[in-house]
């Protein structure tokens, strides 16, 4: 764990799961939130099983059966991670899915990033070294739920830097935690 930045101060150890379909950020965010909070992160992806990274390398989407035990696995980082904090990126794409999250009972925050299509379009068209094809970019807009307003969730619209994107979540969980 690296230590906090000035700005994290006085913000609370959670769990944030960055969350969103490919191409919206989630690895770019959450490395920038672990550098400015210190918080352990893991990389969801490396979470999936290897049929599953199969399956998506082929083009071919996953189904929900494929997804419970990839669910169950980021579960496990997030429970032992729960007491000090910690960042896990996952497209969590339905609400089903945050609940096999947060079913553990640890103190979850999921962080949405909304991204226009057009933009998610463009950026898989440019990435590279991902086994995620942008074919399967429909299949995860479709699967879609956006977070309910009775989930735990903080909504940003992605339409700045990286950096900005990150100051505002840090300006959230600060408000959040009554931090002035």
């Amino acid at each position: 764990m690296t230590a906090p930045l000035p700005i994290a101060e006085g913000i609370r150890p959670r769990i944030l799961v960055i969350m969103g379909v490919s191409g919206c950020g989630k690895t770019t965010i959450a490395e920038g939130l672990q550098n400015t909070l210190g918080w352990p992160y893991e990389e969801g992806d490396r979470l999936h099983p290897a049929a599953n990274v199969e399956k998506m390398a082929s083009g071919i989407p996953l189904t929900d059966e494929d997804r419970w035990p990839w669910l169950d696995r980021c579960r496990t980082w997030i429970d032992g991670h729960a007491r000090d904090g910690g960042i896990l990126t996952c497209s969590a794409l339905k609400r089903s899915y945050r609940d096999r999250l947060r079913s553990g009972g640890s103190d979850v925050l999921f962080v949405y990033l909304k991204v226009p299509e057009f933009v998610l379009r463009d950026r898989l068209a440019h990435r590279t070294g991902h086994y995620m094809p942008p074919s399967l970019l429909p299949s995860q807009l479709a699967t879609l739920e956006e977070p309910g307003e009775d989930e735990a969730a903080l909504w940003i619209e992605v339409q700045h830097t990286p950096a900005e994107a990150v100051a505002r979540v840090i300006g959230m969980l600060r408000a959040r935690d009554g931090v002035v």
